[in-house]
């Protein structure tokens, strides 16, 4: 019956050191997720700023910063 109990306590420190360590990846990821989507936000921003100057371009449009040929 002792060596049953010592057996169980060994898993338990083991179940209990996993746990803590599962528990450290996932708040790692987590914190990875955040950082990505904040990138993937600037990307997109980037993206768009991008597209409305190529629209423009096309468009034959000047952007209201562009200097005049002349100058």
């Amino acid at each position: 019956m002792h060596e049953k109990i010592i057996e169980l306590e060994t898993k338990f420190a083991f179940q209990e050191d996993l746990l803590t360590d599962l528990n450290s990846a996932v708040a790692q990821q987590q914190r990875q997720i955040g950082e990505l989507i904040r990138e993937l936000a600037m990307i997109k921003l980037q993206m768009a700023v991008l597209i409305e100057g190529e629209m423009k371009q096309a468009l034959g449009g000047h952007d209201e910063h562009e200097v005049p040929p002349h100058y």
